[in-house]
């Protein structure tokens, strides 16, 4: 079977028969190719005969051309150009007679056909134009005609894979049957995620996909080769590209015919796809609206939820660590909050089979083996997400939890931890509940209304960024604290002169009272410091 040539302009396949095959139909059977052997290739998809002089007006691509030489047998000089005139058209050869009107062809235009690899042939004069015409032609429509029947028996056994229920598995195999070649299902970052056929030829074609990516999909054309060993054809559904279907065949036996196979195939795995995903998203939904639950203690008993939970692949019956994963306010949006989701269920995924994942509005929370290094998961989860920035996102890890009565209390650790982490260190930030400090002291007052209390009568006028002054002054009083009031270390820090430190200490003390004596108001100082840095949790 012929390679087919795919129109642009309706999306119509329209087989032909190469120029060498027609050489072999009877009526041919005495004719002679003259020149352009390399040409042999082309494809022939329909015929014209040549009546007038200037039949370039007239001419289409894929033809073949035939002609007596008749209209130009006034001007033979023309036939040194004829070549070049119809191989710049896309014609595919041109068979002449001889004798009767044209004696004789031209060198050059022998040379010419050579060198472009254009097909001249020397017709037989006793052989008729209609005979050639309709031998050729009823070639061309039978090729047509069982290339659409192989299609069509092609796409109902890949609908009926749908039908019946069968996902990429199914439809790779059914694939690999029809064309007896190695076939792989590969997603849109390049990971095989079907393949069938020969075990020795899916080897090849994983490690090519490993290797170099899919291949890119063929351009169907006639000079292109009438076969090739790699195809491969997008996946696409709703406008996103969901992967490839790629083909292997050791000989090279990859023709057109096949890619359009393969293109149906494709559209069936897109249907796959789309199917897959509906059902992802209800399992999704019910798997997150069940691990909030679990987290916000409305699950009901520790038994039944780990019953529950074991239906879906998760042990909570074990110390278990919680860890949310909130995105950075910059980031908050709602593609952001897909890859955020899809990065750690895969972090998950590869340090506990057994864990956790879920998708809430704003965050991703997961449930892990105490066991697990967290900081090991987020950061394997963070490299991930960063292939696509700037969308970033903070991580706070919880206590290990006993079991699944104690999850609630770790969910809020967790929670506290990445939202007092991000202020402390800033955007993408990984804190653990432990290892806040007094901060996590602070983050337990619900009441956040009385800490603002506390900070205003603390720091009195200094609590506020009205005056631009207040800022500086709380840095000055900040750096003291720090450095148990070691006045020449404070100067050195905040470049500042020692008589200013004094300068400013004492106007310090005269807003705040004496805290230089008052080791008391010195701690109330500094928590209320720790509540300003805090602010916005």
């Amino acid at each position: 079977m012929e390679p087919p040539i795919r129109l642009a302009s309706t999306g119509t396949i329209i087989h032909g028969v190469s120029v060498g095959e027609v050489l072999g139909v009877s009526t041919l059977a005495d004719a002679r190719l003259i020149a352009g052997e390399s040409g042999l290739g082309r494809i022939v998809q329909r015929l014209n005969v040549m009546e007038v002089p200037d039949v370039l007006a007239w001419v289409k691509p894929h033809e073949l051309l035939l002609t007596t030489g008749y209209p130009l047998r006034n001007t033979p000089q023309s036939l040194g150009r004829l070549v070049a005139d119809l191989d710049e058209r896309g014609l595919a050869a041109l068979g002449i007679k001889l004798g009767r009107y044209v004696d004789e062809l031209p060198a050059e235009m022998a040379e010419q056909a050579d060198r472009l690899g254009f097909p001249l042939i020397l017709l037989p004069n006793d052989v008729g134009f209609d005979d050639i015409l309709n031998q050729v032609l009823t070639d061309i429509l039978n090729r047509q005609a069982a290339v659409l029947a192989r299609a069509e028996e092609a796409h109902r056994a890949l609908v009926q894979v749908v039908l019946a229920g069968g996902g990429l598995n199914e439809v790779t195999a059914e694939v690999a049957q029809l064309l007896e070649v190695a076939v792989a299902a590969v997603d849109g970052s390049g990971r095989v995620l079907a393949t069938a056929g020969p075990a020795e030829h899916v080897a090849v074609l994983r490690e090519s996909i490993s290797r170099d990516g899919p291949p890119a999909a063929p351009r169907r054309t006639p000079a292109a080769a009438r076969s090739r060993s790699f195809a491969s054809v997008p996946v696409l559904a709703g406008g996103h590209h969901h992967g490839r279907i790629v083909a292997y065949s050791p000989p090279g036996a990859i023709r057109d015919s096949d890619v359009g196979i393969l293109e149906r195939a494709a559209t069936v795995a897109a249907l796959v796809v789309t199917r897959q995903e509906a059902v992802n998203a209800v399992e999704s939904k019910y798997r997150a609206d069940f691990l909030r639950d679990v987290l916000t203690g409305r699950a009901g008993t520790a038994e039944r939820v780990t019953a529950r939970a074991r239906a879906f692949g998760w042990d909570l019956s074990r110390p278990v660590t919680v860890l949310v994963a909130e995105l950075d306010p910059d980031g908050d949006e709602r593609s952001a909050q897909d890859r955020l989701v899809a990065c750690w269920t895969a972090a998950i995924r590869r340090h506990d089979p057994r864990g956790a994942v879920a998708g809430f509005s704003h965050e991703v929370v997961a449930v892990v083996d105490a066991a697990v290094d967290a900081a090991r998961v987020a950061k394997d989860a963070a490299a991930a997400f960063a292939d696509a920035p700037p969308a970033t996102f903070s991580t706070g890890t919880s206590r290990p939890s006993p079991g699944a009565g104690t999850l609630p209390e770790a969910y809020a650790q967790a929670l506290k931890a990445a939202r007092v982490g991000r202020q402390l260190h800033g955007h993408g930030a990984v804190a653990h509940f432990d290892q806040l400090g007094v901060y996590r002291l602070l983050s337990l007052v619900n009441d956040t209304e009385e800490l603002h209390a506390f900070v205003r009568e603390t720091l009195g006028s200094l609590a506020s960024d009205d005056d631009a002054e207040n800022a500086d002054l709380r840095r000055t009083l900040q750096t003291l604290l720090e450095t148990n009031l070691n006045v020449a270390e404070t100067a050195r820090r905040l470049h500042f002169h020692y008589n200013t430190l004094r300068y400013r200490i004492g106007k310090l003390e005269r807003l705040l009272g004496n805290f230089t004596d008052d080791p008391h108001l010195r701690l109330n100082l500094t928590l209320a410091l720790h509540v300003l840095r805090m602010r916005g949790i």
